[in-house]
C-alpha cells in the first residue's frame, strides 16, 4: 500500500507492506498495553495518617457515662473532626507487567491502526548537524501542522532530539524504545525507514520472540 514520505520538504508517497503488522487491530490487547503503561508511571506515592498516626491525646474528650451522649475513647477516632481516615490509601507499588508476545502484539496492532488510518509517514530527516527548531518546525509545517506527533529514529541523534524538545507535543523515540503508549498517544507517527524496520524486525508478524519465548 501507499503510505506518505517526507524528504528535503517535499510530501509525496512511497510503497509500503504493511503485511508486516498483521494489518488486524486487537483492541482488547491494545487497552491493556496503555493501563499497564499508565499503572507503571504512577508513584504510588499517596499517604494519608490513620487514628495510630494523627497528633493528639489518647485522653477521652468526657467521661463514659452520665453525659447522655455517645461514648468516646479519644479525639483521634475517625468520627471527629481532626482524626484519622479509615481506608486511606498507603504508599504502593502499582506496576505489573504483560506476557512480552501480548506487548508485542500490542504495538503491532497500535502500528497497524496507524497505518490504516494514514497517520504513519516515512522521513527522511537529513543530518541535523546543529540543534535547530526552525528546521524542526519546517518539517511540522510541511506535514501539516500536526496536534501530536511522534518522532521514531533508528538511533539516538542529540541534535534532532533536542531540535524538537521545544514542542510540548511532539514526543521523539529511539525504535528499540518504542512502546503501544507512545504509538497511541503519539498523534502522527514520523518514522525513518531503518526505524520502521527495526520496529518490524522486533515485533513484526515475522519477528522472532526474544529469548526463544
Amino acid at each position: 500500500m501507499q503510505v506518505k514520505s517526507y524528504k528535503a520538504g517535499n510530501v509525496g508517497e512511497v510503497e509500503f507492506d504493511e503485511s508486516s503488522f498483521g494489518g488486524k487491530v486487537l483492541y482488547r490487547t491494545l487497552k491493556d498495553a496503555v493501563v499497564m503503561h499508565m499503572a507503571n508511571q504512577r508513584q504510588g506515592t499517596a499517604k494519608v495518617r490513620g487514628r495510630s498516626e494523627v497528633k493528639g491525646t489518647n485522653a477521652k474528650p468526657y467521661k463514659q457515662k452520665h453525659t447522655g451522649r455517645a461514648r468516646a475513647g479519644d479525639r483521634k477516632s475517625p468520627i471527629w473532626r481532626g482524626g484519622g481516615t479509615v481506608f486511606g490509601p498507603h504508599p504502593r507499588d502499582y506496576s505489573y507487567h504483560m506476557p512480552a508476545k501480548a506487548r508485542r502484539v500490542a504495538l503491532r496492532s497500535a502500528l497497524a491502526g496507524k497505518i490504516a488510518d494514514g497517520e504513519l509517514v516515512i522521513a527522511d530527516f537529513g543530518e541535523f548537524s546543529q540543534p535547530s527548531s526552525k528546521a524542526a518546525r519546517k518539517i511540522l509545517n510541511d506535514l501539516g501542522s500536526p496536534n501530536r506527533a511522534c518522532i521514531v529514529i533508528s538511533e539516538r541523534n542529540t541534535n534532532l532530539w533536542k531540535s524538537f524538545r521545544n514542542f510540548p507535543r511532539v514526543a521523539v523515540r529511539v525504535a528499540d524504545e518504542l512502546c503501544t503508549f507512545d504509538v497511541v498517544n503519539g498523534g502522527l507517527i514520523i518514522a525513518e525507514r531503518g526505524a520502521v524496520d527495526s520496529v518490524s524486525a522486533r515485533v513484526g508478524v515475522s519477528a522472532k520472540p526474544e529469548g526463544g519465548k
